[in-house]
């Protein structure tokens, strides 16, 4: 052969191949006795060789493989290590064995499942059945099947050996297994799988497994299996078990605050969101937004047309979780990753700023359930009139602002000086009403933390040069939660639809919000989704969920979610974004009353037919007043605003309140007195409060 046809001794990757020929080789000429019947391609056992430091992209797959095992096996897996996929003994002593064990428990770890047992074999022969079972969980030796035998194993630490003359002997943490070099020894491990919110605490990720496995993790891991402790790797010194007890499922709800991120279109929110959830620095030139965009006419652009949400986590000390995938290597963490390592979470909403994408925000912001609201301004250029429209659409919630004052990097003095005066009239005007608070320490954060109703912070930031970051972070971890759902537990089930997808293999998916109540999938677990066109629900079974990519089967009010449907192509058709999912059966309508206020600005006149785009929650339909009342308290209603006409009925103008009777003018929709509305006609003109269903317009299901 040419030269050019012998490969380079010295790379990693033949080295690699190298190892691998010569361990096969060596194992098909030693191996030779059948132990276990060959493998099946179907069920729930699993049969390894061994693992030797799995690459990120290789625990992957086994990940994968072990969700299909345990899936099988109905939630539980049996993994034999040592033996090959036609069922013979592959010959490895202790040490390889467990070495194999130990990733394999701790990817068990990752995937939300404990191992029940593991039991070691050794001093297997062929035709002799002498060998030595011995469980490293119940402490005892223990027969697997009846054709072969257990023979007391002979070793001083074995107390009372020749007084008991039992086939079974007690071995306390697996001390009687023989760990020198050359004996065979295989391991069976049963593994479960926990549900997320049983577990305690967060798992490790499977970033974390493999950066361990290049580590002097797997030198102490052997030890320390045998011995109970635990052999989960910690990161950055931290370990991964949190010193109070934190579920994935209690950090996704209960510890999950949700913050809108608005402002111009200039205004950099898709870079600072990137900045934050990656840990890394911008270039100046998109390199951050370009890792959480998700469409290329975004990333062309530079401009946010979708509302996307992207997970911040936060340890208990306060360490915020950044960093990138190592297999995606573009791209921040995974979901799954950062749920299973945080000790709370900072979901972002990116919003769109552009005036074309007004009413996308608008819908990002009523369906959001936002907590807090991060108003981005460019320091180099003044607050626009899309700013202004920011303010006013967070404050028509009532969700506190924070002001933060981007690109400060190389921003002219007089240019920082204008924007600060200008954002701090906008903040002062009647229609804001909040009071600026310029935040430059840790003190200052933790003086407006209670003050968070009157006033808004300001914290000046760089995404190029990393200034003010950590204050920022520093003041998202400490924001006190607003929204309690965990106080609506115990209401009934109500999950708003945000979107629709149809997974090969799996079905009709949605995603969304549980705005109340708790739900246990699986095949008893009968909802009712709706309302179609007709304003009738469909029943149907909730087969599986997922939050934050993670396989649950329960559900609890204040998560963000993913549930599988059990729908035929037919019913499949009939989804639509603004749906919800009950546990039972709901009536729609077409006729609602609110309490509405008109929004002083430019001039609006609403009168009796007036048609306006109505948002409540996670539903945006077209709708007309019907019948206007003025409210009665004369305080309510300022003078000269608004007249009677006979032939037009009564008029309202901005600063007026009226209750409203309001149709629908496509379909019936899912709604209940409490909620919050805003109308709009290209711009926001009011907010209000829906009080009644008129039960004579209802369509009864």
């Amino acid at each position: 052969p040419s030269s050019s046809d012998i490969p380079d001794l010295s790379t990693d990757d033949f080295k690699s191949a190298a190892y691998e020929v010569v361990s096969d080789y060596r194992t098909k000429s030693t191996s030779g006795f059948q132990v276990l019947p060959a493998e099946s391609h179907t069920g729930a056992v699993e049969y390894k060789r061994k693992i030797y430091k799995p690459s990120p992209s290789r625990l992957r797959t086994l990940a994968t493989q072990m969700n299909y095992r345990m899936d099988e096996g109905k939630g539980v897996a049996i993994y034999e290590i040592g033996v090959e996929d036609d069922g013979t003994h592959s010959l490895l002593d202790y040490e390889t064995i467990q070495e194999s064990v130990t990733v394999i428990e701790t990817l068990a770890r990752s995937l939300n499942a404990i191992v029940l047992d593991k039991v070691y074999y050794q001093n297997e022969q062929q035709q002799d059945k002498n060998r030595v079972a011995v469980s490293t969980v119940t402490g005892q030796s223990c027969a697997a099947d009846d054709e072969l035998n257990l023979s007391v194993l002979d070793d001083e630490r074995v107390e009372d050996k020749k007084e008991d003359k039992s086939d079974f002997v007690q071995i306390q943490n697996g001390d009687g297994l023989d760990k020198t070099m050359g004996i065979a020894t295989r391991c069976t491990m049963t593994i479960q799988r926990v549900e997320t919110h049983l577990l305690d605490p967060s798992p490790s990720s499977l970033t974390d497994i493999a950066n361990s496995a290049n580590s002097d993790f797997f030198a102490t891991a052997t030890e320390k299996a045998t011995s109970g402790d635990s052999v989960l790797p910690s990161t950055k010194g931290n370990n991964l078990y949190h010193s109070s007890s934190s579920s994935v499922s209690d950090t996704l709800s209960k510890r999950n605050i949700r913050i809108a991120v608005v402002g111009n279109v200039d205004a950099g929110k898709s870079s600072l969101i990137g900045t934050l959830v990656t840990s890394s620095l911008d270039d100046g030139r998109g390199k951050s937004r370009i890792s959480i965009m998700k469409h290329r006419h975004e990333i062309e652009s530079g401009r946010t047309s979708t509302a996307t949400t992207h997970l911040l986590g936060f340890r208990s000390t306060g360490e915020a979780i950044g960093g990138k995938d190592q297999v995606r290597a573009n791209k921040p963490k995974s979901e799954d990753e950062i749920a299973r390592e945080s000790y709370r979470i900072v979901t972002l909403m990116d919003l769109a700023g552009h005036e074309k994408y007004l009413k996308t925000t608008i819908h990002g912001v009523s369906s959001g359930f936002a907590d807090y609201a991060l108003i981005l301004v460019n320091s180099r250029h003044p607050p626009t009139h899309m700013t202004q429209h920011h303010l006013n659409l967070c404050c028509s919630f009532g969700i506190p602002l924070i002001v933060v004052m981007t690109k400060i990097d190389g921003c002219p003095e007089h240019a920082l000086k204008i924007s600060k005066l200008e954002i701090c009239r906008l903040l002062r005007s009647p229609d804001v009403g909040k009071r600026p608070f310029a935040v430059r320490t840790q003190q200052d954060v933790e003086t407006c933390m209670d003050k968070m109703h009157c006033l808004a912070p300001i914290i000046e930031t760089s995404c190029v040069t990393g200034e003010g970051l950590d204050l920022l972070q520093t003041m998202l971890f400490s924001l006190p939660k607003r929204r309690h759902h965990e106080k609506k537990l115990d209401r009934p089930f109500e999950f708003l639809v945000e979107d629709i997808f149809n997974v090969p293999g799996v079905g009709s998916v949605v995603s969304g919000f549980v705005n109340a109540g708790e739900l246990t999938v699986g095949g008893k677990a009968e909802v009712f989704v709706g309302p179609t066109d007709d304003g009738t629900f469909i029943k149907t079974i909730a087969k599986s969920a997922h939050i934050a990519r993670i396989n649950t089967t329960h559900v609890t009010a204040g998560q963000s979610a993913c549930l599988a449907l059990s729908l035929n192509k037919d019913l499949r058709k009939k989804l639509r974004r603004g749906m919800v999912v009950l546990r039972e059966n709901a009536t729609s309508t077409k006729f609602f009353d609110a309490e509405i206020c008109v929004l002083k600005g430019e001039g609006t006149t609403i009168r009796r037919s007036y048609q306006a785009f109505v948002h409540i929650l996670n539903v945006r339909q077209s709708a007309y007043a019907r019948h206007i009342e003025l409210v009665k308290n004369v305080a309510l209603v300022l003078p000269g605003r608004h007249h009677n006409d006979a032939e037009e009925g009564i008029v309202l103008r901005p600063g007026s309140r009226a209750k409203v009777r309001f149709e629908f003018a496509k379909r019936p929709e899912y709604i209940r007195p409490g909620m919050r509305m805003i109308f709009r006609d290209g711009r926001v003109r009011g907010v209000g409060i829906i009080t009644a269903i008129p039960t004579t317009f209802t369509v009864v299901n």
